[in-house]
């Protein structure tokens, strides 16, 4: 019913333009003045971890959507509706979803990989509503699209931080607890941008990757940091899964971590020294703002621009957190000096064209074969970067150096 006050609203306002001579202004194309749209916004999430999450993935995106409805003038405790702790069952999924229809949003947020199909069908059965995917494919050319980042030149940027801290320990094992691995392109390019991070600094190092075979887990996800120190004598741990845990296992073995999706040095002061992390109100602003504009629902994706977001450091979509006093000297010079070379668009991490990193942060580059842990050459020396759809969907290997555990 607000929906369609709101269409009759816009409808009154227009013929009211037309009869005054005047025009429907260009920055507003629903024709309802803004305050209003924004009054009645409503904006729908799913999440797969508790709203209440103090770090971690479901941390991450709460907090850039509380981020992003502060920034636009939104206010989250009257006009978000949330449905947390939502697995990836397509039936629990739809069932959220009916929820959140229920309490007429505007637009649903769905932060897991494994919701897609649910909301690529929720999206054809409610062609009014709004379905924004984080981490998938699938799309539509009307009211669905997804959403993701270049994880990976972040990853590569704490692969730094993680091999300078080798050189300094003297310790070349490093060990990676991961939700998956070549299973899935969003994991498989994670681990090989760290690790080639990792490898710019210290040739002599290796990753060791345990896998959990979910994308959360918290008692494993400590068992298996764990068992990566105390089997791999593994010196630093890095991680792609959702709980601050593998970072408090690394901190009370005395050894170091890189975190992941939020700043996690509060939970392992001793230990971390920095996370890839994602400010995903970069996206949330400008999703929420499009959906504002656009309308109707059926007008978004052609708002947006495209039915696929995917900004990285360029776009400060993704980062690292701020550098703890953990880490070896000269970090932040090696790490602003790759950043740079990224945003600038001079270098991306899986070229044919290695960096090589100092001690001292210097910073350096040669041509070099990219070669997977199977000895295949994936680019040749002197070869551009592999294209975005094989790092987001086909990039089914590691690269060398890599081994599972």
């Amino acid at each position: 019913m607000k929906k369609i006050i709101a269409m009759l609203l816009a409808c009154m306002m227009l013929m009211c333009f037309v009869s005054c001579g005047g025009e429907t202004p260009s920055d507003n194309p629903s024709g309802v003045p803004a305050d209003d749209a924004k009054a009645d916004f409503k904006v729908g999430a799913i999440y797969i971890n508790s709203k209440n999450d103090t770090a971690g993935y479901t941390f991450a995106h709460h907090n850039g959507i509380t981020t992003a409805m502060d920034q636009l003038g939104l206010n989250a405790d009257t006009q978000l509706f949330i449905v947390d702790e939502v697995p990836e069952d397509k039936e629990q999924v739809l069932a959220a979803v009916d929820t959140l229809v229920g309490k007429d949003v505007d637009i649903i947020f769905g932060i897991s990989f494994g919701y897609i199909d649910a909301l690529e069908e929720a999206a054809a059965e409610y062609p009014d509503v709004i379905f924004s995917h984080a981490t998938g494919y699938k799309s539509n050319e009307t009211n669905f699209n997804n959403y993701f980042g270049r994880a990976y030149q972040a990853r590569y940027l704490s692969g730094i931080a993680a091999g300078l801290k080798t050189l300094e320990t003297g310790n070349n094992n490093v060990g990676y607890v991961a939700a998956y691995g070549t299973e899935y392109a969003e994991t498989a390019s994670g681990i090989n941008g760290f690790a080639l991070g990792v490898q710019a600094v210290n040739p002599e190092a290796k990753v060791f990757v345990k896998k959990l075979g979910n994308w959360a887990d918290e008692v494993n996800e400590s068992a298996f940091a764990t068992e990566l120190i105390d089997s791999f004598d593994c010196g630093v741990i890095a991680q792609h899964c959702d709980s601050a845990q593998p970072q408090i296992a690394a901190e009370k073995a005395g050894k170091f971590g890189c975190g992941y999706n939020s700043d996690m040095t509060g939970d392992a002061p001793k230990a971390h020294l920095t996370a890839a992390i994602w400010n995903w109100d970069v996206y949330y602003s400008t999703a929420m703002q499009a959906a504002m504009d656009c309308g109707t629902a059926d007008k978004f994706v052609a708002t947006m621009g495209s039915s696929a977001y995917y900004g990285g450091l360029k776009e400060n979509f993704v980062d690292v957190s701020p550098l703890s006093e953990n880490c070896a000297p000269n970090t932040d010079t090696a790490i602003a000096a790759v950043r740079e070379l990224i945003v600038s668009g001079e270098w991306d991490v899986f070229s044919g064209v290695k960096l090589s990193i100092a001690a001292d942060g210097t910073v350096t580059k040669a041509d070099a074969d990219l070669v997977d842990n199977n000895g295949n050459v994936i680019v040749a020396a002197g070869g551009a970067s592999v294209e975005d759809s094989v790092i987001t969907g086909t990039m089914n290997y590691f690269v060398a150096g890599v081994t599972e555990a």
